[in-house]
């Protein structure tokens, strides 16, 4: 079922269901259960970006690979600051960056330097251009300066075989960088994850086609592309499989032979058409199948061949909140990522939220930082999008985090305390 109709997704039912498993140990059993990878490959460093390291990377040489100028200015020997007044120096020559200057200084000269350009040898001081007075092929400097300032020493960012990266290290631009200022054109990554996702129910249609009664456009499968595209993984889109069990079961073992992970959306309820929990518990293994969560009980964590199977929900906002709290986590750990908690904030609640205790809640809403009248003069509030459905789609799209409210949660009052997620600190 994937339809924005709620009356047979449990996860919108008001009533506590004792078989559902805590939220908190759902996650630590799928991030205990699923393995951390073990394949890997060689590539370019441009070809690195969002993969995860596979073995330490060590530099070769330092870096930087010589003492130089952090500005332009002048560079001389420290001992030449006056104790007070001025000391005017002789200007001998320049260093670029790039093109040093290859003589030595003596006391009483300096060298015109630009940033990043090799300190001559003899200095070790830059005086910035604006400290200085220039007056032809002289300059005059003040007490109002320290030995050793402004200068950039060899190895001081890195040095020639020292490790850059370690292993599980994510690839973001500062490590592409980082691996390029050493030298390194290729890195040793994990093999890309293979992921493969469809949606189920015969009431889904592609966009374009045209609409008849009790039917919906699937956008699931949208979703759960926009989700997958940024993790960087190998995705394999299979549709939209109507409710046929003998289609689903060969779909299922398809997928299986072909990925790591099989994601589906819909099947996982109690409708008499809902299969995939079925097939699963013929063909594989069911570590659980609800969580006490809302939106996303009818969640199913199993493991179908050699595949590992998550079986989200059917309606769009479950099929989101369960994929940030527990697939992505999941996934993350396959790709080689070790597993850490995600940044929240507590903030001050600005809307009234209803809950029952019982259960975890993840209602949508909208972080701000603003004015207040405690001694920081700032602080985080949050209010909710509206309203807060698992087939109000809207919710999400509006929101910028999720407000979590705890089992123990029988609601919250305006001017509460609550946890909040940001979006950003996830995605």
């Amino acid at each position: 079922m994937t339809s924005t109709d709620q009356r047979y997704d449990p996860s919108c039912m008001d009533d506590f269901d004792p078989a559902s498993l805590d939220a908190g140990q759902a996650l630590t059993q799928i991030i205990n259960t699923v393995p951390r990878p073990h394949e890997v490959e060689t590539v370019p460093i441009q070809d690195s970006l969002g993969r995860v390291i596979a073995s330490e990377s060590h530099s070769r040489i330092n870096v930087p690979g010589h003492t130089n100028s952090a500005m332009d200015g002048y560079a001389i020997c420290g001992e030449d600051i006056p104790v007070r007044g001025q000391a005017v120096l002789s200007v001998i020559g320049t260093s670029w960056a790039g093109r040093p200057f290859t003589e030595s200084i003596r006391p009483g000269e300096c060298v015109r330097i630009m940033t990043g350009a090799a300190m001559p040898d003899g200095s070790d001081t830059v005086v910035m251009q604006e400290r200085v007075e220039k007056n032809g092929d002289m300059v005059s400097i003040d007490s109002n300066n320290k030995p050793g300032q402004n200068v950039r020493q060899a190895g001081e960012d890195i040095q020639a075989g020292e490790i850059v990266l370690e292993s599980g290290k994510h690839i973001r631009p500062a490590e592409l960088g980082l691996l390029a200022s050493t030298g390194i054109g290729e890195v040793t990554v994990y093999k890309k994850l293979r992921v493969a996702f469809f949606s189920t129910g015969d009431e889904l249609r592609p966009i374009g086609s045209k609409l008849q009664k009790g039917q919906i456009y699937d956008s699931n499968r949208y979703t759960l592309y926009g989700m997958l595209s940024r993790l960087g993984v190998e995705i394999t889109d299979l549709g939209v499989i109507g409710d046929e069990r003998n289609v689903i079961e060969q779909v299922f073992s398809d997928a299986a032979a072909e990925a790591d992970v099989v994601i589906t959306s819909g099947g996982v309820s109690v409708g008499e058409a809902d299969f995939v929990k079925e097939i699963l518990e013929q063909h594989g293994t069911v570590h659980f199948w609800k969580v006490a969560m809302k939106p996303g009980r009818p969640l199913a964590f199993g493991k179908i061949g050699n595949a590992w199977f998550f079986g989200l929900p059917g309606n769009p906002v479950s099929v989101m909140v369960t994929f940030y709290v527990f697939v992505l986590p999941a996934l993350r750990k396959m790709m080689g990522n070790p597993h850490q908690e995600p940044l929240t904030v507590t903030a001050t609640c600005s809307s009234k939220l209803r809950k029952r205790a019982g259960r975890v809640e993840y209602q949508r809403g909208i972080l701000t930082w603003e004015k207040d009248g405690g001694s920081s003069g700032h602080s985080y509030r949050v209010s909710k999008t509206g309203p807060q459905g698992s087939g109000v789609l809207r919710s999400m799209s509006d929101a910028n985090c999720f407000i979590i409210l705890p089992m123990e949660s029988s609601g919250v009052e305006v001017g509460d305390a609550v946890k909040v997620l940001p979006f950003e600190t996830i995605v």
